[in-house]
């Protein structure tokens, strides 16, 4: 268990006394999950979860001392800029903490689970270092008890089971979406980009199964009444779970991490994830050419994808979009190597720690460059890392594989010196 927690939180931990607690000691203790808190110590939205996890925490510790082990322990991710602000909310919590200091393993944890918002609380099994569940917060609202503990991942069919919606009323059960691809759509009426992506999801909807296709979307509601949830989905073609039925809808939010909406999640005829990207895939291919979208290795940049640069560091190649055939020769030039990365990463049953792109010239790519200040130079070879801001450049005449590889290679064994943002 050690070796798997050290690399994800390294050696040493600080306890709310000040105290540095070996990551090797939780073993000792019976720890088999462990909670990745992020959060600062700001009022609101942190301030809340704080409260309801102390609370949480104490009933495991509870059970712990009588059963003789420790099953749960929580680290605490600061958001906190100042030193100061981070020990006051250090000392007022039961658990443990990242050390201030280590500011590079933070951005890291943040980057390699995807944190876009806080609060945020991730579970990972403590013997492999694993993702259990990445939206605690659901778990400690829908299950304060721990009942379910350890809140693993439970297979689709089993999630959905129970009876589904038409918007004419009928029902129907969850068995009937058997055999086919699964758009999971989370959405809701009071979200203006949810609206606009559900006028064109109608269509795409429309398409695949004109031609053919064994197609269904499931509306997972996020509205805040029922009327709302009823006056929606009276615009969808597709089925969804009962507005009623708070417990499944929240079970399949804790299923695939949700933490912000729209989000359709596309699942293959066996409820696995071909991508969790269907927004961005629906947006970028209208007629629906290539459903059901399987992920490419490499993107190229547009305004409906640029939204993950901000999702982790991204491997960025600007081009002269003008000359033609250059974005493709490019996409093909790094390919192999992002092909190489996705299968190492998921083969440890990990998202690659780099998202790959290729950015011609437009008026998005000119604004990026201006807010990342980088040289007007084409081709241009960059790591962008939005959240930690901070980015790599390498600007040399010819990009080569070998040039691109090595970069790759040294970004990922942390060689590089970023420059700021």
């Amino acid at each position: 268990m050690a070796g798997a927690l050290s690399e994800v939180l390294g050696e040493v931990l600080v306890a709310a006394d000040g105290e540095e607690v070996a990551v090797s000691a939780l073993a000792a203790r019976g720890v088999s999950l462990v909670g990745l808190y992020f959060g600062c110590s700001l009022g609101g939205p942190c301030a809340q979860l704080g409260a309801s996890l102390a609370a949480f925490y104490g009933r495991f510790r509870g059970e712990a001392a009588a059963a003789g082990g420790q099953r749960l322990e929580i680290v605490f991710v600061s958001a906190e800029q100042e030193q100061q602000q981070w020990q006051e909310a250090v000392r007022a919590m039961p658990w443990l903490a990242l050390p201030f200091a280590d500011k590079h393993r933070k951005l890291k944890l943040w980057n390699k689970y995807r944190v876009s918002n806080i609060p945020s609380l991730i579970f990972i099994d403590a013997s492999s270092g694993k993702v259990v569940c990445r939206n605690g917060l659901l778990v400690i609202r829908d299950d304060p008890e721990g009942l379910e503990f350890p809140w693993g991942p439970k297979p689709f069919s089993e999630v959905v089971a129970g009876p589904l919606l038409r918007n004419n009323g009928q029902t129907l059960d969850s068995s009937a979406l058997e055999g086919s691809h699964v758009g999971v759509y989370f959405s809701a009426h009071w979200c203006p980009p949810c609206r606009s992506l559900t006028r064109v999801l109608v269509e795409s909807y429309r398409k695949i199964k004109e031609a053919g296709q064994k197609f269904e979307i499931l509306f997972v509601s996020a509205d805040r009444s029922e009327d709302s949830f009823k006056q929606y989905f009276s615009e969808m073609p597709w089925v969804a779970v009962p507005y009623a039925d708070e417990a499944r809808r929240s079970r399949l939010n804790r299923l695939y991490g949700i933490q912000g909406i729209p989000t359709l999640i596309v699942l293959d005829s066996k409820g696995d994830v071909i991508t969790r990207q269907g927004r961005v895939e629906v947006l970028n291919d209208i007629e629906c050419r290539e459903f059901p979208w399987h992920p490419k290795p490499v993107l190229e940049l547009t305004d409906s994808n640029a939204v993950q640069l901000n999702e982790g560091p991204c491997l960025v190649l600007f081009v002269d979009s003008e000359d033609d055939g250059e974005s493709e020769a490019a996409k093909q030039l790094i390919q192999p190597i992002a092909e190489k990365i996705i299968a190492k990463y998921k083969a440890k049953e990990e998202e690659a720690p780099l998202l790959f792109f290729v950015a011609g010239e437009d008026d998005m790519t000119d604004s990026l460059r201006d807010y990342t200040n980088l040289p007007e130079a084409a081709p241009l070879l960059t790591i962008l890392d939005m959240s930690a801001r901070a980015k790599y450049v390498m600007d040399v005449e010819e990009i080569t594989p070998e040039i691109v590889e090595a970069f790759v290679s040294d970004f990922l064994a942390d060689k590089l010196k970023p420059e700021p943002i």
